[in-house]
């Protein structure tokens, strides 16, 4: 992936066989939004605009972009109108397209050129295509596992269209991986900080196979993990898998520095200081330790190195261990920065770890702390993973975990009366949330079967004393953000 800045000699270097214009979350009609270099509609290969992508190229070939009205997010149907090469003969589809839509700006008129293959009522410039130049548009999202066909379209777009082969495959990665990190680590040794999470999980079977003994991990229990997070770590990592776990029992530290702190952004700092310093702690402890892995992925560069010019927006916040002290110098060890998050998942199953761990929603850096409003206490962790467990359940029992992006509760530092039986109940309000995305950047609130709602609801009310009333939350993100700290 490269940014939209590179230069005409780069790209002409590179000598692509075709082109992706991705997405992003820029209007093109903004002081200073991104362009495609001129370069690429005139090296004569195949060119791909997706959302963003298809707006900036309809844009800069003639065409018209105006801004939309309403902000078109979540699930769309297109209707084919014409079958180009990227449509092709895609099964089961009877002329119709099951997608995920995320954008506010929309064409309005195509360039020259062009035609118009497909739409919907209220996009009615969804996918186009200029057969002669070999250049196609999509206004929705083929690489999320929303969009029904989305693979076979990117498929027919590097295969059929561009002349790609395809060369990548889990088993091929790993063995080169291995062979690698063998080179670069010989005999010495590396210590990994293991969260539980796909990335440092995937990291540390990767290690195991290329080094074995040589790798030790530190796995940081802050107290603030989910429902029996701690104990299947050590029992995937350490029990199943023969990895060196070293367990630091940490909670009551980080409760006792977070007593008293309400502020979102100052429970952030605390959690993350107390986190770099048990890690220093445990590290300080080993000998010969020379290398430190870590679990960067490829949006971590890109999201890390736009900070500083300004071509990206920040999505997220990264979990990796930084600003360890100077007399803790490692030598870095980043196995899967170069991969994007499905493809270390495609190494994870590979590797032999488990579905549910690879394919489980995204969890807060700072865990259960941005999760409990106000102060954190462990009276309130303790409620709020067993109501997020209960939440979990049910999704799962539902089929309706897959169909979400995330997927949460949440604890309110608020009391609401209730009855329980012939009784008063004065106790707390659990919050669900559930979100469904693309990029994490826009959100709708999931709009769950009222059944369910009511299922998950009455579970919660009835297995835990300590909750008498559970909300819904039903904001999308903008305004709201998806986490409620």
């Amino acid at each position: 992936m490269y940014a939209y800045d590179m230069s005409e000699e780069d790209i002409r270097a590179f000598n692509p066989n075709g082109i992706i214009l991705s997405g992003g979350p820029e209007s093109v009609h903004e002081e200073g939004s991104p362009r495609a270099p001129e370069v690429v509609f005139n090296l004569g290969v195949p060119v791909l605009g997706i959302c963003y992508g298809l707006q900036t190229m309809s844009a800069q070939l003639g065409g018209k972009v105006e801004p939309g009205t309403v902000h078109e997010f979540g699930y769309a149907e297109v209707n084919i109108q014409v079958r180009d090469k990227l449509i092709g003969d895609l099964e089961d589809t009877k002329d119709q397209l099951k997608v995920w839509m995320s954008h506010g700006d929309k064409v309005t008129a195509i360039p020259e050129g062009f035609q118009i293959t497909a739409s919907t009522p209220s996009c009615p410039v969804a996918m186009v295509s200029d057969e002669t130049r070999r250049f196609y548009g999509i206004q929705f999202h083929p690489e999320v596992t929303h969009t029904a066909k989305g693979a076979e379209l990117l498929s027919n777009f590097v295969h059929s269209i561009c002349g790609c082969r395809s060369l990548w495959n889990s088993e091929n990665i790993i063995d080169l991986r291995v062979e690698q990190l063998r080179q670069q680590i010989g005999d010495q040794k590396v210590l990994l900080g293991l969260s539980g999470g796909v990335d440092s999980s995937v990291v540390a079977a990767l290690l195991h196979r290329a080094i074995g003994d040589q790798l030790t991990c530190v796995f940081v229990d802050n107290g603030l993990l989910r429902l029996n997070e701690g104990e299947q770590v050590m029992d995937m990592f350490a029990k199943n898998m023969g990895i060196r776990v070293i367990r630091a029992d940490a909670e009551e530290r980080f409760l006792t520095a977070l007593a008293g702190e309400v502020d979102p952004e100052k429970k952030r700092k605390i959690i993350g200081r107390e986190f770099i310093e048990v890690f220093a702690e445990e590290a300080r402890k080993l000998d010969g330790v020379n290398f430190l892995a870590q679990g960067t992925i490829y949006p971590d560069v890109i999201e890390s190195a736009a900070t500083k010019n300004g071509k990206a927006h920040v999505i997220k916040s990264h979990h990796n261990v930084g600003g360890l002290p100077d007399d803790l110098a490692f030598e870095l060890v980043e196995p899967i920065r170069d991969l994007f998050k499905d493809e270390v998942r495609r190494l994870g199953t590979t590797l032999g770890l488990p579905f549910e761990m690879l394919y489980r929603h995204p969890f807060p850096g700072p865990g259960l702390g941005v999760r409990i409003l106000g102060e954190v206490k462990k009276e309130y962790a303790d409620i709020l993973r067993l109501a997020d467990d209960i939440f979990m359940q049910e999704l799962r029992a539902s089929g309706w975990y897959d169909k979400t992006a995330q997927a949460f509760a949440v604890f309110q530092p608020v009391k609401s009366v209730g009855v329980v039986g012939d009784g008063r109940r004065y106790a707390w309000v659990i919050a669900l949330r559930a979100v469904e995305t693309v990029d994490f950047m826009t959100a709708r609130f999931a709009h769950l079967p009222y059944d369910l709602v009511d299922k998950i609801s009455t579970r919660i009310m009835n297995e835990i004393k300590d909750v008498s009333r559970v909300v819904y939350d039903v904001s999308s993100k903008p305004p709201a953000t998806i986490e409620w700290e």
